[in-house]
């Protein structure tokens, strides 16, 4: 009788297990980043590679730091909406060109707009690898200690604009 119960106890585990995995939202990736300093990075600007940009040169400011590409289909979705915010001048976005050619980059800009108000590239993916990138767009919002306070994985929506970044904005900023 006991060695029924032992596999038993492990199947119902691993039900359990399973049916609070199905439960969970994929978007909502928890980020180890969280509430931590931003790590830092420093890179060419994409408008004029002669200047660089570090993260110390956010430091002192509230700020979304934007991970993007020209080949990426989901950046095209959330890029009108960065560029209402970035006319709309509530908070600087960086732009983090995330393995991409520059040409390709600039003409991306050129085309649909430009949100940012600095842009750095990332030609090799190793700030992306040290912001723990999945996958682009990504977003963070850095509050004026170099401290990441938020993180979306996807696309920003006008939902997500609306209920979670900007309301955190204003208080980051208060």
């Amino acid at each position: 009788m006991t060695r029924f119960l032992i596999p038993l106890g492990l199947f119902l585990a691993l039900v359990v297990f399973l049916a609070v995995g199905l439960r969970l939202d994929p978007k909502e990736v928890p980020s180890p980043l969280i509430d931590k300093p931003a790590p830092p990075f420093s890179g060419t600007q994409l408008h004029d590679p002669s200047k660089p940009l570090a993260l110390a040169d956010m430091k002192g400011q509230v700020w979304l730091f934007n991970v993007w590409a020209s080949w990426c289909v989901a950046c095209r979705e959330e890029h009108p909406l960065l560029v209402e915010l970035g006319k709309a001048n509530v908070v600087p976005i960086v732009g983090l060109n995330y393995k991409d050619k520059r040409d390709d980059a600039l003409g991306w800009l050129s085309r649909f707009g430009d949100p940012y108000t600095l842009s750095v590239t990332d030609p090799d993916g190793r700030i992306g690898i040290d912001y723990g990138v999945y996958g682009v767009p990504e977003t963070y919002l850095i509050d004026r200690d170099g401290v990441i306070r938020f993180k979306q994985i996807g696309p920003v929506t006008p939902e997500i604009l609306r209920d979670r970044i900007l309301p955190l904005v204003r208080q980051l900023q208060g």
